[in-house]
């Protein structure tokens, strides 16, 4: 066999460093996935006793694993639906995290496997109207260390100081489901503009009775000052 050169060389050992480390997050990843489907497992359930001791019996909490990378809470009309990305992402350079020290000292901390958090009516989903919009109300990231951070709706405390001093835990994870929670209670489903429903094809109404085609969601057409985009 003839001896690699210096190229053929730092290759075969990028190769091995990188999988290596894309191979940890991606476990590091699935291990907090699991753990977050206990977490809204075990929030369903006591939620449903609390109810049940206030004698409060119509409103629905119901938690379902749709695979292995698939989860979903539904609750008083909307639906959480819980997935994990399988690829493993790197922040981009100009990313403000990447200013930070802990990823100067050792870059490859910057690779992180992503479980995304969205919002979706109940009915969108119950009835299959494939047409109607989710909500993205929270992204985790976590590395290889499993130190997160977590970018979203009300997930302020989880940000920049997050990712370099914390390793994720179940009690995180049941604040940043409980903080999602409370965030899609109080988004709340409002009517579209008269202009965005004056028209429908035929093709609209004959699927209408069946399938609801028009497109719902809870801010379709709407954008509030109320409401900004929260990012790092």
């Amino acid at each position: 066999m003839a001896k690699k050169n210096g190229k053929m060389k730092e290759i075969m050992d990028r190769f091995v460093t990188r999988s290596q480390i894309k191979q940890q997050v991606y476990q590091n990843t699935l291990h907090v996935f699991n753990e977050l489907k206990s977490v809204v497992k075990d929030f369903a359930v006591e939620t449903q006793k609390d109810f049940k001791k206030g004698k409060i019996y119509n409103i629905p909490i119901e938690y379902k694993v749709k695979g292995d990378f698939e989860a979903e809470l539904t609750f008083a009309g909307d639906t959480l639906f819980f997935t994990m990305h399988t690829n493993v992402f790197e922040f981009p350079r100009d990313h403000s995290i990447m200013r930070s020290s802990y990823l100067k000292e050792e870059p490859d901390r910057a690779y992180c496997g992503i479980i995304y958090v969205y919002n979706f009516l109940a009915d969108s989903l119950r009835y299959n109207r494939e047409n109607d919009i989710g909500y993205l109300v929270a992204r985790i990231f976590v590395n290889k260390e499993r130190h997160f951070v977590v970018e979203g709706k009300r997930q302020n405390e989880f940000l920049s100081d997050s990712f370099v001093q914390e390793s994720i835990d179940y009690p995180i994870l049941r604040r940043i489901l409980e903080t999602a929670v409370l965030y899609c209670l109080e988004f709340d489903l409002l009517l579209q503009p008269y202009d965005m429903q004056k028209e429908i094809t035929v093709s609209q109404i004959k699927e209408y009775s069946s399938s609801i085609s028009i497109t719902t969601g809870k801010r379709l057409g709407f954008r509030f000052q109320a409401d900004p985009e929260e990012q790092l």
